[in-house]
């Protein structure tokens, strides 16, 4: 008698988009003399209250302090709502999604002055 294999269960791992605000904290790597800094992330979950969980346990024990998390949904939820989605930002996506991950794509720090510099 020869024993079954189980089913690989399909993932309902989908990723989403998200922006999180950080303040300041001890060793967070960002310059000197910002004062915060905003994250684009992209983050698999089986729903977006999980990939916003997930995304903040993982910037928390990176050393920095998470604000604020706001979501823009997963890719066919942007595209419904006509966002413009570069091949970058897919192929991302596709590696979170591959890895279960957090991918932080873009930081972007404030400065006391009302500037921020993009860093991808």
């Amino acid at each position: 008698m020869t024993e079954k294999k189980p089913e690989k269960k399909k993932s309902r791992q989908q990723v989403y988009t998200l922006l999180v605000q950080i303040g300041r904290k001890d060793g967070d790597g960002l310059p000197e003399n910002a004062t915060g800094a905003a994250l684009m992330v992209y983050a698999s979950g089986v729903d977006e209250a999980e990939a916003v969980r997930e995304t903040v346990a993982i910037l928390k024990q990176a050393d920095t302090a998470p604000l604020d998390v706001t979501g823009y949904g997963t890719l066919a939820e942007r595209e419904a709502e006509g966002h413009e989605i570069s091949d970058e930002e897919r192929d991302l996506m596709a590696r979170a999604l591959e890895e279960n991950a957090v991918i932080v794509a873009q930081m972007t720090p404030f400065f006391d002055d009302g500037t921020s510099d993009t860093v991808h």
